[in-house]
């Protein structure tokens, strides 16, 4: 199973995406619409290294030199081609972007229309722009995909900003030249489809149902607990519980299917026994949330049973936290208990590396001093200590973490190392508390290891396992079982990064690095101690008789429904209407045309068998004798509609049943539809039918009531081709119960689709006249009122068929509250865009409906779509509704302050406005028609914000990471500036900088702290900003205007370090060091790669966002005004 998520990747993991490219906005694949997981269960998507790989890959890399590029006025280029492995590929970009402002840029096969059908190629691959001033700088990203017919191409539409692209400054386009290199390895695919696990390794897979790869992991690894699964099997449950209610009936079922059947088994009993029958509620669990709530959930049910306690004695270890004063004597403990552990992996290079991590001791002193009760507060040691580990160890790796620099969630495909034997006694047991008990053997074989593929939106979830902890690896990849070794179970499952050799020597002979995407995320460990307890024999004994009895069943139905399906070519299925089900049906489940052929009774009847005999069968089931009955055939009429057309001629119903299917059904589609045409007499028996000559036309009624706006069928007549409706009133009145002379008017009902045709019937003209034939329906009514006079809001047929044509309940929720429905309105799909928001606006009590914006709904994430729908951009109703072929019933509605046409021609930005003295930062959103400059929009903000005095002057910066990356120009137009990732700052200019010296320099001061010991790299936090530095100041002065600046407190400033850094290396300064002899005038890469930087610990989420009295500047803390 496979994500069609993309995988984001590299720096951007939250904003990129991966995809095959389209020149469509939209797609089911998410261009724009963010993360929508569509899990397609096929073979030749499945994008992991281990899943198709059979041998060693080829590499090559291609360089392509693009002259004149920001000259090219084509939408989209291609390479040359260039052939790796065989294979001819080429480089796709889209120098203007598809769609998107980035440079759009995709791997592409260049011969895919001309390959052999099925053709499908897996290639990992990187893309690059080259930085030609400074390669540190080169844009790469990486990724890897199964191409096939479908996807041909696959790669990142939003590869980098146009921005930065065609800016000169930032070295990507020197001498209008872009350099384009694509590294490409690809690996030979092993057949999918012909590979039969059961035979290949004694045990078979899990299917996957759309959205439940991480589940199948889990459930194998818990199945190859032996122990676990004989608990299973104990638990009582009786032939009368129903598996989609009971989870242990289903999981018994899962179990004993996996250990006896011959092919993969189906999940979807145990997920509706979870209560999982929406895709919502697929996509809301993890695998460690499904692990725990499963486990509680069987720990629930096995209370007051023969296996009460199993989940506790198999995963249930304990461990104690404690703190402990360090200059008196108190001591605090609290033991408590897991079922599974979280061990880091960012920053720690093994297992061992993130247990000692764990019980890593913390200080508490200073301001976190510790107050141990009537000693007040003391210094002391905090941490945790393990009591007993559980004979199955359950560890989940925290490959998934939160980034708060970049507010979203990132994958850390680090690598990160795990033994085959783990042994938790290591340094005379420094992991174990005082009271553990020490005789026990905390040693630990590896079991399985569960693997994810791919990025933090989706991917592919897989585990290796060996179910018997002999050195025989086994990989569980939903349906397909194969045999590996180990090297493919641990190493390959470490992460980190893969190196490719080139395979053509020569140029650039530098090995591949590919970022390794599949990588463990969780590990189960069986204590050596216990394994002959833990793996042992479980077999059909073990399994409750009823349970064996219904599974034997639903085998042979299983088996009776293949066989069904096998004999389907001896058999046509043959559907009969009847007057009854016209009654049944016209004006509740259907009301145009006659009946729909899904609900009448159908009858599978062999191929051999001659029609005649059929009316046997029909007379038994019916009641009515063989001689009573006439079928008619029905026909599809060119206008669309289905109609009984014919009466079957003797000579037909002398043949067999599947030579009539041929002749009535071009379409071989085996069924064969009829009408069953049955007269009754006064005595209401049945009685032969009339002879039937080519004068004779066979009519259908219906009636229509305006005032109860229904609909109903009343009957049938034969009428001749040469007599006038008008013959018939007396009939059609008795038919409808009215007295013989009402006035009645008659419509001939001719076709819905695309729209609705019903035309007033000449009661006057005959039927021949009037083009009347075999099957035609006539609708007819009371005499409606004249013009202007009508109570009812459909007075006549054809109104009320364009009624329930076009009717459509549509659903309105609050943009802010896109998950509950505020209100429905009934409405037409024939509705314009301004019938809409004025029945919206008419429910909501507001004047004016041009102030409602809607957006549409994305029927795949169920969310509102990212862009409103623009002022009367749209004809109808449907065409907001429509979602590619699907059609939705939601909308999502805004209240605007002024009309959206004014507001379309507006730009709003969001800016953060810093007051020169106050601690507070002010979010503004400024609105300016589109052609506005940053001077108009610094001249609105002072009319907004309070000015330390009256002509102060403003400018707004571009801040991106706590560093600010430009100095917006008051000319520059306000359309194209993006306040979606980068934060639009405003503030004063402090006067200092309006007065600088010939010598004076302006440079970027910058806070920031250091990661872990291991990799020492520099992070930014808190508010960047500028100061000016005069010729010769020692960093001492430099020191002393910043802290008052910053007004930061004497003791805590004494913390603080001070560095130059250059492309992110630190050269730390000392108080004599001349500052401004660090900052050269050359020109540099960007002004933000050189500054002065503020190092200290970054305590901003550690506060309360309000403001203090030590509160200083370089954490500001938030309000927002709209």
């Amino acid at each position: 199973m496979t994500m069609m998520t993309p995988q984001p990747l590299d720096q951007q993991e939250d904003e990129e995406m991966l995809v095959p490219h389209s020149d469509l906005v939209e797609g089911p694949q998410p261009l724009v619409e963010g993360p929508q997981p569509m899990e397609v269960a096929s073979a030749d998507n499945a994008g992991t290294v281990e899943n198709q790989a059979s041998d060693e890959p080829q590499a090559s890399r291609f360089t392509w030199t693009i002259e004149n590029f920001s000259r090219l006025n084509m939408k989209k280029l291609y390479s040359d081609v260039f052939v790796v492995g065989g294979y001819k590929w080429r480089v796709l970009i889209f120098p203007k972007g598809n769609n998107v402002d980035y440079l759009s840029m995709y791997l592409d096969v260049a011969d895919s229309s001309s390959l052999p059908y099925g053709w499908s190629r897996y290639a990992q691959f990187s893309l690059a722009v080259v930085n030609q001033i400074n390669s540190k700088y080169t844009m790469k990203k990486d990724t890897q995909h199964q191409f096939n017919q479908r996807e041909s191409d696959w790669g990142f539409t939003s590869f980098m900003p146009l921005s930065e692209l065609y800016d000169p400054n930032k070295g990507y386009l020197v001498n209008d030249t872009c350099v384009v290199e694509a590294d490409v390895a690809v690996r030979k695919v092993i057949d999918y489809w012909t590979y039969d696990s059961k035979k290949e390794t004694g045990y078979v897979g899990l299917k996957n149902q759309g959205a439940t790869c991480y589940m199948n992991s889990l459930l194998q690894t818990l199945y190859h607990i032996p122990y676990f699964r004989k608990a299973v099997y104990h638990m009582p449950t009786t032939e009368n519980d129903n598996p989609t209610g009971s989870i242990p009936l289903a999981l018994q079922s899962l179990f004993y299917k996996l250990q006896y059947h011959d092919t993969s088994v189906a999940t979807k009993e145990l997920t509706k026994s979870f209560g999982w029958d929406t895709y919502d509620s697929f996509m809301q669990h993890d695998v460690q949330e499904l692990n725990r709530v499963l486990c509680e959930k069987l720990e629930d049910k096995m209370k007051g049973t023969v296996v009460e306690g199993t989940i506790q004695k198999l995963f249930e270890g304990h461990h104690m936290n404690y703190i402990e004063c360090i200059n008196v004597d108190f001591k605090s403990t609290r033991k408590e208990s897991f079922y599974d552990l979280q061990l880091d992996v960012k920053g720690c290079k093994d297992v061992y590396a993130s247990f000692d991590k764990y019980v890593e001791v913390e200080r508490l002193e200073g301001d976190n001093k510790y107050h141990a009760e009537e000693h007040g507060l003391q210094d002391a040691k905090k941490g945790v200590l393990f009591i007993d580990f559980p004979p199955v160890l359950q560890l989940q790796l925290k490959r998934f973490e939160y980034d708060f620099m970049r507010d979203t969630m990132v994958k850390i495909n680090d690598r990160y190392e795990f033994p085959l034997e783990l042994d938790l006694d290591r340094d005379n047991g420094k992991y174990l508390s005082p009271e553990a008990d020490r005789s026990v053997r905390n040693l630990y074989m590896l079991h399985s290891v569960l693997v994810h593929s791919g990025g933090v939106h989706g991917g592919h979830y897989y585990a290796f396992i060996r179910p018997t902890l002999s050195d025989q690896w086994y990989k569980f990849d939903d349906e397909r079982v194969t045999k590996e070794d180990v090297k493919r179970a641990l190493e390959e499952q470490y992460g980190g990064e893969e190196e490719l050799p080139q395979t053509n020597p020569g140029y650039n002979n530098t090995p591949f690095k590919f970022t390794k995407y599949s990588n463990a995320y969780m590990l189960v460990y069986i204590r050596v101690s216990d394994k002959d307890k833990i793996i042992c024999d479980v077999d059909e004994k073990d399994i409750a008789e009823h349970l064996r009895i219904r599974l034997k069943k639903e085998q042979e139905e299983k088996e009776d429904k293949r066989r069904y399906k096998a004999q389907a070519h001896l058999y046509t299925i043959i559907k009969v209407a009847r007057d009854e089900d016209l009654r049944e049906q016209i004006g509740k489940d259907i009301y145009f045309d006659l009946v729909d052929h899904d609900k009448v009774r159908n009858f599978r009847i062999q191929k051999q068998m001659p029609f005649n005999l059929f009316k046997e069968e029909v007379a038994k089931e019916f009641g009515i004798p063989v001689q009573f009955q006439r079928f008619w055939i029905w026909a599809k009429r060119q206008n669309h509609t289905y109609r009984p057309n014919r009466p079957l001629t003797p000579q037909e119903e002398a043949q067999t049943v599947g030579a009539l299917r041929e002749v009535s059904n071009k379409a071989h589609n085996a069924e064969l539809k009829l009408f069953l045409e049955v007269e009754y007499g006064l005595d209401l028996h049945p009685v032969p039918p009339p002879e039937k000559n080519k004068e004779d036309i066979l009519l259908f009624f219906k009636l229509y009531d305006p005032e109860k706006e229904e609909l109903r069928y009343v009957g049938r007549l034969f009428v001749k081709s040469s007599g006038k409706p008008i013959e018939l009133i007396a009939k059609l009145n008795e038919m409808a119960g009215f007295t013989p002379d009402e006035e009645i008017e008659l419509f001939e009902e001719i076709k819905f689709e695309p729209s609705v045709m019903c035309e007033r019937l000449d009661k006057r003209a005959s039927f021949r006249f009037s083009q009347i034939e075999d099957g035609d329906i006539i609708c007819f009514q009371k005499q409606p009122p004249p013009e202007g006079e009508e109570t009812v809001r459909f007075p006549d047929v054809p109104s009320f068929l364009e009624y329930v044509k076009n009717r459509q309940i549509v659903h309105f929720r609050a943009l802010e509250r896109p998950k509950e429905d505020d209100f429905c309105l009934e409405l037409a799909k024939n509705h314009t865009y301004d019938d809409v928001v004025e029945k919206v606006a008419q429910r909501l009590g507001l004047d004016d409906p041009s102030k409602i914006r809607l957006t549409p709904h994305n029927c795949y994430s169920q969310q509102p779509k990212p862009n409103p729908i623009k002022y009367r951009s749209v004809d109808h109703l449907l065409d907001m509704l429509v979602h590619y072929n699907q059609i939705s019933d939601i909308l999502y509605y805004e209240v605007l302050d002024i009309p959206l046409p004014e507001l379309q021609c507006l730009k709003t930005l969001k800016v953060a406005f810093h007051h020169a003295t106050k601690d507070e930062a002010v979010i503004l959103n400024i609105r300016l028609p589109k052609q506005s400059t940053v001077g108009d929009v610094l001249n609105e903000i002072k009319t907004k914000v309070e000015l330390s005095h009256p002509s102060a002057e403003l400018r707004l910066l571009e801040v991106f990471y706590h560093k600010i990356y430009k100095i917006f120009p008051l000319h520059e137009k306000i359309e194209n500036i993006n306040d979606q990732y980068w934060t639009l700052r405003a503030e004063e200019i402090p006067e200092e900088e309006k007065n600088l010296g010939p010598n004076d320099r302006l440079i970027h001061v910058y806070h920031f702290t250091k990661e872990t010991a291991q990799n020492q790299q520099v992070q930014n936090f808190g508010e960047p900003f500028f100061l000016v530095i005069h010729e010769g100041e020692t960093l001492a002065d430099v020191k002393a205007r910043i802290q008052k600046k910053l007004q930061v407190p004497d003791e805590e400033f004494s913390k603080w370090k001070f560095a130059f850094l250059s492309l992110g290396r630190p050269e730390y300064l000392e108080d004599s060091d001349i500052v401004s002899s660090r900052f050269q005038r050359r020109d540099v890469y960007g002004a933000w790669e050189q500054y002065l930087g503020l190092e200290h610990s970054d305590t901003t989420p550690k506060r309360a966002y309000a403001a203090s009295q030590n509160r200083h500047t370089f954490e500001k803390p938030v309000k927002i005004y709209n």
